[in-house]
């Protein structure tokens, strides 16, 4: 009886033991990785994958966004290799010339850093805003285009009166352009105040002797 006993009692002792092992290893569970001295994974977002709105616009390249780093060029320059001469382009001085036949003689000169062409071989004259003070023109001279840039000019010569008697109008300036429908006619002063009736102008041309104005 005895024996019995201590046998059913042994059994319980090893039941319970393996039932305390189970325990143990359930509780434990996987190894803690802060444990074994390995890192815990990162949560946040990997720095190579995720770009910031700054990041991601200038990697558009340049300020337009258009990735190619281009920039605008300025406005208004007027440098470029053939283009027209515009009123505005030039610059423009009128003489008096007295020999060999008395005339006024009209220089015109392009504007630092401004190369440009007379494409149109006449100027447009006139003295005051009314149809009888326009220039006609003589068709003397002539070189078409003519390239102005730096200190080369060009020549046109005006007779501002060419009838007999005493009618016209006196002017102190005359109304030059390039072309009739130029916007930007120039004013310039003459070097006295003439008498102005049914005036003429020549073709523009780089030589002074072919701008001498004649009715043929």
């Amino acid at each position: 009886m005895r024996s019995r006993l201590a046998t059913r009692s042994a059994r319980l002792v090893l039941a319970a033991a393996v039932v305390t092992a189970l325990a143990a290893t359930t509780a434990c569970g996987p190894e803690d990785p802060s444990e074994t001295g390995a890192a815990a994974p990162s949560t946040s977002p990997s720095a190579s994958t995720t770009a910031s709105p700054e990041s991601t616009e200038s990697g558009k390249g340049g300020e337009n966004g258009d990735g190619q780093g281009k920039t605008e060029a300025p406005s208004g320059d007027k440098s470029g290799y053939g283009q027209s001469c515009g009123t505005n382009d030039l610059d423009f001085t009128v003489t008096w010339e007295a020999q060999p036949i008395s005339h006024y003689l009209v220089t015109a000169k392009a504007k630092p850093g401004i190369t440009c062409y007379l494409d149109v071989n006449t100027p447009s004259v006139s003295f005051g805003s009314g149809a009888d003070g326009v220039a006609s023109p003589v068709g003397q001279g002539g070189e078409d285009p003519i390239k102005l840039s730096g200190s080369s000019v060009a020549y046109a010569g005006i007779d501002a009166k060419t009838t007999e008697g005493e009618g016209g109008r006196k002017f102190e300036n005359v109304i030059i352009a390039t072309s009739e429908d130029d916007p930007n006619p120039a004013e310039v002063e003459l070097p006295d105040a003439p008498t102005v009736d049914k005036p003429i102008v020549t073709n523009w041309s780089t030589k002074r002797d072919e701008v001498i104005p004649r009715i043929v």
